[in-house]
């Protein structure tokens, strides 16, 4: 039986500058750190990557959780354009909140780019923008 959603995961080339975006900007918190050396079996099998090595931490946000690793082998491809959401693979992550304008704006100030103003939908209020590697995040407000 599938009990829900726990967590989403994403790599970063900058472990610490996530970790401070995603606790300090949207205000998550570190629930653990965690990590393996080249060379470690059970890792390479469960990622499916040859001889793999990252750092990494589960972030608590609101009722979820985001894992995001740095790995350091085998080396990441660089993103030298940001991801469309159009391509296939998980979009974006979406975060519920309350008084999306005032988000929206407080984030903007804080740095993050967002494709659009908060556009009202039947129900709801939402609007994507960029974390600083340029992965999507959803902003949405439940109105009715």
């Amino acid at each position: 039986m599938i009990k829900g959603f726990h967590h989403a995961a994403i790599s970063t080339p900058n472990l610490e500058r996530c970790i401070a975006f995603y606790t300090e900007t949207i205000g998550g918190a570190v629930a653990w750190e965690f990590g393996w050396e080249r060379g470690t079996p059970e890792a390479d099998a469960v990622t499916g990557l040859h001889n793999s090595a990252t750092r990494a931490a589960m972030l608590k946000v609101g009722n979820s959780f985001l894992e995001v690793f740095e790995y350091t082998s085998p080396p990441p491809t660089p993103r030298t354009v940001q991801r469309p959401v159009s391509e296939h693979g998980i979009t974006h992550v979406c975060l519920e909140v309350t008084d999306i304008q005032g988000e929206y704006e407080r984030l903007k100030a804080a740095g993050m780019s967002f494709h659009s103003a908060p556009m009202a939908q039947d129900g709801s209020s939402m609007v994507y923008g960029r974390d600083p590697d340029g992965n999507v995040v959803e902003l949405i407000e439940f109105t009715g």
